[in-house]
């Protein structure tokens, strides 16, 4: 028990020492109560200070030497010496800057505490560093400008104290915090009171969105710089954003990863140098900044999750407020790829807004916001620099660049005339290409969900917007259609059925889908795509369906399909996400969460996905954050759209029905009357989610996981039945085998394809690509690559399964054993 629990006996003792008139004992005294409150500095802290502070002058200063000789008693730790300093700045405040300038004991020792300070995120209240800042300001000090950043994180803590904020408040140089490199490159180029104003009035974007005041001030800001100026310098700071900061932090080990995440003061900033572009005339190199900002603010850092949401909400606002077609491509574009759902929100409500003032829909203003950038006829551009020939086309889902030179002959490289005298139209057609292959990227995705949207297209339109259009028709072109139930491709320059017969006109257009099709005109378009060396941007031709099983007959209104798996959590999220379906990370807490959910609204409907938190060991089945590492996957189900929500705690448990206002329950619908498309595209995602998501095809859990608790399933599906996907890529394989350079030691047996090497033969499972060889089917553990490549396999029918490229890659490396030189897998062979 501290005596700190009386405190009463504190400020008697500390009178009578000061009655006594020894400074000495006052000075142990004081100290003991600062032990004793182990840095609280709350309780009778307040008239410990009052009756120190209510000495004389000289007294005061006799006391701080007295306190500044026991220094030393603090020993090494630095939270004590911390205390210490701050008692002896608390002590001192008030005795004059000037007096206190020359008679400074321990002045060297606070600097050093502030010096250590600089390389913190932020500190704890206890610490009491304020003290020690204002205290060096008093001194004539200035802060450092680290000093000065670290102060002004803490000073954004929801806990902070007010004299803390009072001090932030003070340090007003420099504008920004240092430490970050689009920050450093701002202030360096702001050496102007202008540029000054600039960067201070955007420090103040404290709101979701800019006011007329705040706007007000902002226009008369950027006529005194000049428009095209403050664009030139703002994006160079906006190319900076995300890079590797100046001033690395020190991180403890339970904290997140700081060093990724932005300076949340210079985020604030960040979000005012948002709206700041939105009001200058509109540019093409605005919105493809603003868009990356969003994107950049996004991307997720460990312990904490999206960098900064509220900037990547800024750059939204900042895009919907710029009236363009390069901003609206650049909305559209994200809202296929955002799946940050406040953000994806804003960007919903933009384009919404902006369909409305239009007199479009929704669907209408995606597909008019696709810029051509450049391209003159589908899939390629010609430009002409002096003598040279660029040449810009679209190969798959990538824009390359080409050159000839004077003579009409290919180059590989740029020649040195285009680089000396057009560098700016260089720069434009390299950026044209990088931003071509994020609009690819992103149109890929957005047909691929069409399926779902029941869309339809006058051909007119769809020729338009679709077949002729420069971009998005080197997309179309590589896929079915149907064209008043006809379906066709293109080849050879025209729309052609299967019969060769070209279509030229029709009234209504549909993307095809192989649901309800016959087993013979599936195989037929197959067989025609591999014929004319056509890869669809995703798969479509090779499409898996899913029928009813049953199985599923007989448990009525759900499927056990997908049930019972262990998948990893994150990465489960955010394929959902990316899919369209809402899910909520489930926490190792007392709380409840609804299932995974994609909403149908053309069709009515809801898919639901019962998931549950695994594990109940905090650290080993969570992360530091007390999110889980993994989920036990369940049923799906199916109910009208405006159904309530279900929803199970978090930890497992059966799934109810949130009712409200006297609401009554509704039953799911049985899966019979489920749509046929709808059915086998909503399990096509779940299996899409187990199939890249399960822990049964990570390569390095043949030990089962944390207690080898998983080794069992781990088992059963890296190496168990094949799922519809892993079936189409054996039928793919069983077609594409024979065409490999090592197609004489390959053969496909049951679920695996069996590679014939020199030291053994391997069995690659097609569904988890894990590895068993000879003899006794000994476990071989190859990590693939993020980014997995298989030269020499030539000619694929559509693009995307990460899975074949692994099986691919793995057999071409395994045909060749005795070449490998990884020690981590010559170690197992």
């Amino acid at each position: 028990m501290t005596a700190f629990r009386t405190p009463r006996s504190h400020t008697d003792r500390l009178r009578n020492r000061i009655a006594e008139g020894d400074t000495g004992r006052v000075a142990d005294e004081a100290l003991r109560i600062m032990d004793s409150s182990r840095g609280s500095w709350g309780g009778c802290w307040e008239q410990v200070l009052d009756q120190l502070r209510a000495l004389p002058a000289d007294d005061r200063r006799e006391l701080l030497h007295a306190l500044a000789d026991r220094f030393d008693q603090a020993g090494d730790d630095t939270e004590a010496r911390c205390r210490h300093l701050a008692l002896c700045a608390l002590v001192s405040e008030g005795l004059g800057g000037a007096e206190s300038l020359t008679d400074d004991p321990l002045a060297a020792e606070r600097r050093k505490a502030l010096d250590d300070l600089a390389r913190r995120q932020s500190f704890w209240y206890a610490a009491r560093f304020e003290v020690l800042g204002r205290a060096e300001l008093a001194a004539g000090g200035p802060l450092p400008a680290p000093v000065v950043a670290v102060v002004r994180r803490a000073a954004l803590d929801a806990y902070r104290a007010d004299d803390l904020v009072g001090l932030a408040r003070q340090l007003t140089d420099p504008v920004l915090n240092v430490g970050e490199a689009w920050a450093e490159q701002a202030l360096s180029d702001a050496t102007t009171p202008e540029w000054q104003a600039l960067l201070t009035h955007a420090s103040t974007a404290t709101a979701s969105k800019p006011t007329a005041k705040w706007d007000k001030q902002a226009r008369t800001l950027l006529d005194t710089l000049g428009t095209d100026r403050v664009r030139e310098t703002v994006l160079s700071w906006l190319a900076l954003v995300g890079r590797p900061r100046t001033l690395p932090l020190e991180r403890q080990t339970w904290e997140p990863d700081i060093n990724n995440a932005y300076d949340p003061y210079n985020a604030t900033a960040l979000r005012g140098v948002a709206w700041l572009l939105s009001l200058l005339p509109p540019h093409p190199g605005t919105a493809r900044a603003l868009g990356a900002l969003v994107e950049t603010s996004l991307r997720k850092v460990a312990g904490i999750g999206p960098r900064n949401p509220k900037v990547a909400n800024a750059g939204v606002v900042a895009l919907a407020r710029i009236d363009s077609e390069a901003a609206l491509a650049e909305l559209a574009r994200l809202a296929t790829r955002v799946t940050y759902k406040n953000t994806a929100k804003l960007l919903d409500t933009a384009l919404e807004a902006r369909a409305t003032a239009l007199g479009l829909g929704r669907e209408e203003i995606e597909e008019l916001a696709v810029p051509a950038y450049g391209l003159t006829e589908v899939g390629r551009a010609t430009h002409h620099l002096g003598e040279a020939t660029a040449l810009l086309e679209i190969h798959g889902t990538r824009a390359v660049l080409g050159w000839r030179n004077a003579a009409g002959r290919p180059v590989k490289t740029v020649p040195a005339a285009v680089k000396r005298d057009h560098p700016d139209e260089l720069k434009e057609l390299k950026t044209a290409v990088k931003d071509i292959d994020k609009m690819l990227s992103a149109q890929s995705e957005r047909l691929d969900r069409q399926f779902l949207a029941r869309r339809t297209w006058p051909y007119a339109v769809w020729r338009e917007r679709y077949l002729d259009h420069p971009l998005v028709g080197t997309l179309a072109r590589r896929l079915l259609w149907t064209i008043d139930g006809r379906t066709a491709g293109w080849v050879d320059g025209d729309l052609r059925t299967l019969a060769d017969e070209p279509l030229t006109e029709g009234s209504r257009v549909e993307l095809w889908h192989p649901a309800g099709r016959e087993p013979s005109e599936i195989v037929a378009w197959r067989d025609r795509l591999e014929r004319h060396g056509i890869t669809q941007p995703f798969k479509q031709a090779h499409r898996e369906i899913y029928l009813l099983t049953d199985a599923e007959r007989a448990t009525g209104s759900y499927s056990n399909r997908f049930a019972a798996h262990i998948l990893r959590q994150h990465q489960f999220n955010s394929l959902a996400a990316i899919r369209g379906w809402r899910n909520k990370l489930r926490l190792c807490v007392d709380d409840s969460a609804p299932p995974a959910t994609r909403e149908l609204p053309q069709w009515g409907l809801r898919a639901e996905y019962w998931i549950e938190g695994e594990g109940e060991e905090y650290g080993v089945d969570t992360t530091d954050s007390g999110s889980y590492l993994r989920l036990r996957t369940d049923q799906v189900r199916f109910y009208p759209i405006d159904a309530p929500e279900n929803s199970a705690h978090c930890y497992g448990g059966e799934y109810a029905m949130w009712l409200r206002d006297g609401r009554d329950p509704v039953a799911p619908i049985p899966l019979e009357d489920i749509p046929p498309l709808v059915l086998s595209e909503v399990l096509r995602d779940v299996d899409l989610f187990v199939g890249v998501a399960s822990v049964g095809n990570d390569p390095t859990w043949q030990d089962g996981g944390p207690g080898g608790r998983f080794r069992e399933y781990w088992t059963s599906y890296g190496f168990g039945e094949l799922n519809a996907s892993a079936e189409t890529r054996r039928t793919l394989l069983d077609r594409l085998i024979p065409r490999l350079a090592i197609a004489d030691r390959c053969t496909l047996e049951g679920r695996f394809l069996h590679v014939r090497g020199d030291r053994h033969t391997y069995k690659i499972h097609l569904g988890s690509g894990n590895i068993l060889m000879t003899p006794n089917d000994q476990y071989l553990c190859i990590v693939p690559k993020s980014d997995p490549t298989a030269p020499g396999t030539g000619y694929l029918p559509f693009e995307g399964d990460r899975m074949l490229a692994v099986i691919l890659s793995k057999a071409m490396m395994l045909a060749q054993d005795t070449k490998i030189t990884d020690p981590s897998i010559l170690s197992q062979l």
